[in-house]
């Protein structure tokens, strides 16, 4: 513990605090189009009665709503299929510099909406918005996972969601009529995502560059060292190096591994998979139907306040989240028959948002970072970010009309979902606590040794990684 402590330098604890900004831009998108709903509903209304004299029909306002919503994971979608090429060309700090462009574009579009009686603009600036959380989505774990130190990495990693519920949360409140959720201020509400964009951009220059991309693919051995020497706090960082010349020494050779040889290659078909999986499991728990459509689920339950209701949870997902462990959950039913069932509903609801943030809400981001090795990492989280927005886009827009066919039992669907994942990640997901990422790799690329057996091998001080296996001497002196 002593060790783990005096490794948290002000850099470090800095280069952290600034990267997960962007996590709670993610995290305040999320959040903020639930409380106002009905607000912004009757926007719409207005517009198409400005455009066309006559109500918005019922089927057009839920479609544009459901745009609304599940649009900004589309721009999600999108940019993060991209992210492993940005964050290459321009490394990683440079990429979330960057990304802040798209955070000024989006939040002006939605704000300028309601003046311009548009929409489009709202709906279009919720893609922008959503490009833009599918680059942080990505770059802001990756950045994290490769400047921390390996005993700090997991602890650290959870910052992201943290920073994620945090952000969903401010917006709840942010919401709420008495504050930013009426009629005449929800467009402050919808552009106040600036303010974390100014803090980051402002922040950014005094963070150092990932040491790992500047050693492993920029060749800036000085550079690297140097960006070491202030995360560390030590002049000698020999230890660092000697990790990231092994890893480098591996990548060389190595051909260059492209997105589809992610699959085709035996090496790492099983990683991928499971990182993709991992991904799955948070969406599909159904955890962003909460956050996008809690206020009118807890309505429809005959809770008399929804948007408190709405409040309490987020309240209980960040709790969750700083007690985060590695488990995975069951998720609550419930039904509205009865009036005393309402108050069922919201702890079914905050039982539920309590048991993802111990599992899959803060595990798949810095998951699939630790899996792979910094020559498919990129590729890697591009091809998981991808699988994320997707299947957040399905929650968001299909959510409203399975619901309706379905009642209160749509939960049943989540249930079985998250049955199979939960066998799943039991089987089938390897443990990587306090282990290298070379580590990690060669429990895949090992499928005669066990992961049991590679944890008794380093206990015994033995090799770990798959070519030290292949020597001649079995790696025994």
């Amino acid at each position: 513990v002593c060790v783990a402590f005096q490794r948290v330098t002000g850099t470090l604890v800095l280069s952290v605090l600034t990267a997960v900004l962007g996590s709670l831009q993610f995290g305040y998108n999320i959040g903020v189009i639930n409380a106002p709903q009905q607000i912004i509903e009757q926007e719409y209304n207005a517009t198409w009665m400005h455009r066309y004299s006559e109500p918005i029909p019922h089927s057009a306002l839920t479609t544009l709503w459901s745009l609304s919503v599940a649009i900004f994971s589309i721009g999600g979608m999108l940019s993060s299929f991209c992210m492993g090429i940005i964050s290459e060309w321009l490394g990683r700090r440079k990429a979330m510099l960057i990304n802040n462009l798209l955070a000024f574009i989006g939040a002006g579009l939605m704000a300028m909406s309601k003046l311009c009686q548009s929409f489009e603009m709202m709906i279009l600036g919720r893609f922008t918005i959503g490009a833009y959380c599918g680059l942080a989505s990505g770059l802001v774990p990756m950045y994290v996972g490769e400047i921390a130190p390996t005993s700090l990495r997991g602890a650290l990693g959870t910052l992201h969601q943290l920073a994620i519920v945090t952000g969903i949360l401010i917006a709840q409140i942010l919401g709420l009529e008495s504050l930013l959720g009426d009629k005449d201020l929800w467009p402050v509400l919808m552009g106040l995502t600036v303010v974390p964009t100014v803090l980051q951009m402002a922040l950014l220059p005094f963070c150092p560059e990932s040491p790992r991309f500047l050693f492993i693919v920029r060749c800036q051995e000085h550079h690297a060292k140097s960006g070491l020497r202030r995360l560390t706090g030590r002049m000698e960082v020999s230890d660092e190096l000697a990790e990231m010349k092994e890893e480098k020494r591996r990548m060389d050779m190595e051909r260059k591994v492209s997105i589809p040889e992610l699959f085709r290659s035996p090496l790492y078909r099983q990683p991928i998979v499971i990182a993709i999986l991992l991904q799955l499991s948070q969406q599909l728990s159904g955890v962003n139907a909460i956050f996008y459509y809690s206020t009118s689920i807890f309505q429809k339950a005959g809770v008399e306040k929804p948007i408190y209701a709405t409040i309490g949870a987020g309240v209980v997902n960040c709790a969750f989240t700083v007690v985060s462990v590695r488990a995975l959950k069951t998720l609550l039913l419930f039904n509205d028959s009865v009036p005393s069932m309402s108050y069922v509903s919201m702890l079914a609801i905050f039982g539920f948002v309590a048991f993802f943030e111990v599992g899959p809400g803060p595990i798949p981001w810095f998951f699939v970072a630790e899996l792979f090795s910094q020559g498919p990492r990129p590729a890697a989280m591009a091809i998981a970010g991808f699988s994320n927005w997707t299947a957040n886009f399905v929650i968001g827009m299909f959510f409203p009309y399975i619901a309706h066919l379905s009642g209160p039992y749509v939960f049943l669907i989540f249930a079985a979902l998250l049955l199979f994942f939960l066998i799943f990640t039991f089987f089938r997901v390897p443990e990587t606590r306090g282990k290298t990422f070379d580590q990690i790799a060669a429990s895949f690329h090992l499928p005669a040794r066990t992961n049991m057996d590679l944890d008794m091998d380093m206990d015994l001080g033995k090799p770990s990684t798959e070519l030290d296996y292949l020597g001649g001497d079995d790696g025994i002196n």
